[in-house]
Formats: C-alpha cells, structure tokens, sequence
C-alpha cells in the first residue's frame, strides 16, 4: 500500500464522522484527494464527489460512505451527567464501560459511558440485557452547570477513535464501517487517475453520508451524478470467528480478498466483470449471495432514476458496529485494485442491459 494512502486511512479512522456531523472527515478526503482528481465538489447534503476522466464514456459512480454510528446529546441533568441518543445501530451492551468522546464546537470532550456497578445490581437486572436508558455520559462535571457550559444539546458523540495495528496485515478499530469503503473508492481514483492507461469512462468517486440513517447521502449523490454504473463499497460480516453460522452468513474470511456479492440488487452483468477482473489481474476474491434489497448503497443506486447497473463489493469485518471492529490492509488494497481495473475497462462499447 502506498504510504500516503496508508497514512490517510489511519488518519480517516481517528477523524470523528457521526451521521449527519461529517465534515471533519470531508474535509480530510479533499485534502487527500484533489490533487488526484480533475474536480473535487461537496454538495448540499456533504457528500464529497471527486470526478476523473474524459466527457466521453459512461458515468460511473463509486460509493463509499464515511459516515458511522455514533449518539447525540439529548439531555444534561442537574447533578452533570449526560444522556444520549443514538445514530444508527448500537447493541447498547457494546457501549457499557467504554470511553467515549464530545465533538463540541469548541472542541472534543472526553467522557465515560457506564451504568451502576455489578455489586449493585438486583439479581433481576443482573438477567436483563441493558438499555440505552440505563446508561450515560460522564465527563467528570460537578453539576449540570459545569456540564452544559462544556457540551450542549445536539453535539454528537462517538466511541473513542484509535487505530490499532493487531498482527500480520489486521487492524482494530471504531468506524471500519466504512470508512474502509469510503478509502477504497478514493484509492481507486488516485490509481486509475496515474495508470498508464487513459480513462474511458467518467469516473465519480463519491464520500457518501448518512448511510447509517437510511442511505440518505447515496440517494441524493446519485442524483447528482447520474451514474450509468454504479458500485457500492461497504464491509460485510466475517463468518470466520466463534459463533457465526456459515449456513447462514456464508463462508466469508478475513484477509482472502473482496467480496462480490449477487442476488437481485446486483447487476449480473457488472458481477460477472469484477469476478473476470479479479481473475485477469490475480485479484483474490469472494462470493456472497443475497436475495432482497441490500442494507447499504447499493440498495439505492440500484433504483434511481430510470435504473442503474449496480454492482456491490464489501470488505470482511468482524465485530462490525463495535469499538474493536477488525479489517485486513490487504483486502482494502485489493478492492481498490479491482475497482481502479473496473474503472480502466469500462467503456462506450459496453451494455449492462439483462440479456443482451
């Protein structure tokens, strides 16, 4: 991996990007990317668009979101503690004892999430799986006072991000989803961008936001672009750790390469190109099936407009939606790989339509 690239990845997973709070992230993919791209534009709900290539060929649109879970303040009480509200999808026992951090406008603000002492739970709350309301934020004020002249309704919060290298090529770490998608479809333009090769297609490589609330950045990015191709980059579950059923997750493991997923949100046509590519360019690869709409981008693309092909390519995650979710350096190369020879291939002689 290059080192640039290497640096800017780490540096997305210690940048805080809450659904609906992702500038600071934004702000570092321009940075990153510009000097790569022919034109590089934030819309009016942030999702960053970095576009390559000639004004001929069809357009095509990566999607990675950057945006991850995270909560909200919604409450401070006399005695200085403060409660939250999520973004997105939290299993409230991944938050128990964990330290967080305040995005204020002033500044973050450390604090602990945490509940009442073992000791001192009733032997019924000891057999109940916890609640978000029985959780909250301590940032060590002495009453409500000290407290709201630090934070203030509506500051978004996040886990406490690092990066932590683990062993070989695996690293840990709060918002691997997806900000690991959101790296590849950038990386994939800076190297379809400095291949020896011309570009034949419009290359849209686009930073989305808010997928974690509903998808909301890639439906109105696409609105934008009007991709003709379209393929969304997310993390799927690693099947390859205790506990998880293969008969019903699949067969999916860490460090063998990207997943191409198929089933009826998936452009058979587009599918079928990125196994071809995988194979042409030694790329490893695996398969995932999945029979309804997808939880992610793809979802969207798909359905836009009058339609659009859509493929989808996922980085295997363990832990997903946890502060130790883990990831291989070497499947988010190999997806920017497979998704910058997309990019060199595609061209106007190409027809995704069914059949044909």
């Amino acid at each position: 991996m290059d080192e640039s690239a290497a640096k800017f990845f780490q540096a997305a997973i210690e940048t805080p990007s809450p659904s609906g709070f992702e500038e600071p992230i934004q702000a570092l993919v321009r940075d990153y990317i510009s000097p790569f791209a022919n034109d590089v534009r934030i819309d009016v709900h942030g999702n960053l668009i970095a576009s390559t290539g000639g004004t001929d060929g069809p357009r095509l649109m990566y999607a990675g979101h950057c945006d991850q879970i995270g909560m909200l303040i919604s409450y401070i009480n006399d005695a200085g503690f403060v409660f939250a509200q999520t973004i997105g999808g939290w299993d409230p026992q991944q938050l128990i004892g964990q330290p967080m951090t305040i995005w204020t406008q002033q500044g973050p603000v450390p604090a602990v999430i945490s509940r009442k002492p073992i000791h001192l739970l009733t032997p019924e709350e000891r057999k109940k799986v916890v609640d978000l309301s029985d959780l909250w934020l301590d940032i060590g004020a002495a009453d409500g006072k000290e407290a709201s002249e630090q934070v203030s309704i509506g500051d978004p919060v996040t886990l406490a991000l690092r990066y932590q290298p683990l062993m070989g090529e695996l690293v840990s770490g709060p918002g691997m989803d997806n900000k690991t998608g959101m790296w590849a479809v950038m990386e994939a333009l800076r190297r379809a961008q400095t291949a020896p090769q011309d570009l034949r297609c419009q290359l849209h490589s686009v930073s989305t936001v808010q997928e974690e609330i509903g998808l909301r950045g890639a439906k109105t990015a696409a609105g934008s672009v009007q991709p003709a191709v379209a393929i969304a980059v997310d993390v799927t579950h690693a099947s390859d750790c205790p506990t998880i059923d293969k008969q019903k997750q699949g067969h999916i493991s860490i460090g063998q390469g990207p997943v191409i997923f198929r089933g009826p949100n998936i452009n058979t046509k587009v599918s079928q190109r990125l196994i071809e590519l995988c194979e042409q360019y030694s790329i490893p690869f695996q398969l995932a099936a999945i029979g309804r709409a997808t939880p992610n981008d793809a979802n969207v693309l798909q359905v836009h407009g009058s339609g659009v092909a859509t493929g989808l390519v996922a980085i295997p995650n363990r832990y997903m939606h946890s502060a130790v979710e883990v990831v291989s350096l070497s499947d988010i190369h190999n997806v920017a790989q497979l998704l910058a020879e997309f990019a060199l291939a595609l061209s106007a002689e190409d027809d995704f339509t069914p059949g044909l």
